[in-house]
């Protein structure tokens, strides 16, 4: 199976961010409009502060410009994940089981693309949502977007 853009981009940056001694969250680069926007979220066992963000995207701004893989000028963002974390992949989902989440299908399930629901398990590339009393199983394939929704 070919890589994404995405997964190349994330394969590069991915050892520069540990070797800074962060957690590679994940990477979002949406193809749109004349300037490409490159999205990386670092995370650490007591979360990231800015001054941490902006280290990362210097060191990681110069790997990309010596890379040479984007094509035309790009935007690049550092950033913690956040409250409301993006997942990018299902074992980051482990840890919040019991959690509410907040998924979009890539196609229809019944009549529906958008779920809200406590996560109750994992298991493998299974997602099991309980919405509205009921157990519903997503792949992670048909998974377009996957975030916890924070409860203040």
């Amino acid at each position: 199976m070919r890589q994404t853009f995405e997964e190349m981009l994330s394969d590069i940056i991915r050892p520069e961010v540990e070797n800074l001694g962060y957690q590679f969250w994940g990477l979002a680069s949406p193809a749109s409009g004349k300037k490409r926007v490159v999205r990386i979220y670092i995370d650490g066992p007591e979360g990231v502060h800015i001054d941490q963000c902006a280290h990362v995207s210097r060191q990681v701004g110069l790997l990309l410009e010596v890379e040479d893989i984007i094509p035309g000028a790009f935007t690049l963002e550092v950033s913690s994940p956040g409250l409301e974390r993006p997942f990018f992949s299902p074992d980051q989902m482990v840890n919040y089981i019991g959690k509410e989440i907040a998924v979009t299908l890539n196609e229809t399930h019944g009549d529906r693309r958008k779920f809200k629901g406590t996560l109750t398990g994992v298991k493998g590339d299974t997602v099991t949502l309980n919405v509205d009393n009921e157990t519903l199983d997503f792949m992670w394939i048909s998974i377009k977007k996957a975030k916890l929704i924070h409860k203040f």
